[in-house]
């Protein structure tokens, strides 16, 4: 049994709107189109540098697709042939390295922990103060996109443990449990 999502509209078409995603379930080698599900694009690449300090080429977030403040964020990675560690890693044979998928997905934890703060509480730096639990299942190369879902298990006063996984396709590729501090905002 897999599944496979497609969008109803083409990129260009979508901008910041609601975008319609139809997902096929094949089961016994039938595909059955199991409807569109409407998911709208909670925060594009401007938004998110409000959120993070990171930027080119280190920012590994594109797009927040889905966000409930506190609890879960799902973001968006496009892997593209253009990143700038495809020249030596592995030259002829592109593997997005295990790390960066680690940071992509901190950094969408990054977003989560942020973006749920109060907005003049917003804008600190985080930093990682541990990664347990960390699998990495499949290589990432040139074309995929990257799904990063990152749930927070527990929040202290300045301290955060999440729990995340990267996908391609809805395949797991990659999961850590990630803990981090909260640094001062930069000015």
């Amino acid at each position: 049994m897999g599944r496979q999502c497609w969008s109803a509209r083409s990129p260009a078409e979508r901008g910041n709107e609601i975008n319609e995603i139809r997902c096929v379930i094949r089961i016994n080698n039938e595909n059955k189109v199991t409807g569109i599900k409407n998911m709208e694009f909670k925060y594009n690449i401007q938004d998110i540098m409000k959120f993070l300090p990171h930027r080119y080429p280190f920012l590994l977030v594109d797009r927040i697709l889905e966000f409930e403040p506190d609890k879960k964020i799902v973001a968006l990675k496009n892997v593209t042939m253009n990143e700038p560690f495809f020249q030596g890693h592995f030259p002829g044979l592109p593997v997005m390295p295990g790390v960066l998928i680690v940071e992509a997905m901190a950094q969408a934890g990054g977003v989560l922990i942020n973006a749920s703060l109060p907005p003049e509480n917003q804008g600190g730096v985080m930093f990682f103060m541990g990664i347990d639990k960390a699998k990495f299942r499949k290589p990432v190369v040139p074309g995929d996109q990257l799904i990063l879902e990152v749930e927070l298990l527990r929040a202290r006063l300045k301290a955060v443990k999440m729990s995340a996984v990267a996908t391609v396709a809805t395949e797991r590729v990659a999961e850590a449990e990630l803990m981090a501090t909260f640094g001062e905002k930069l000015s």
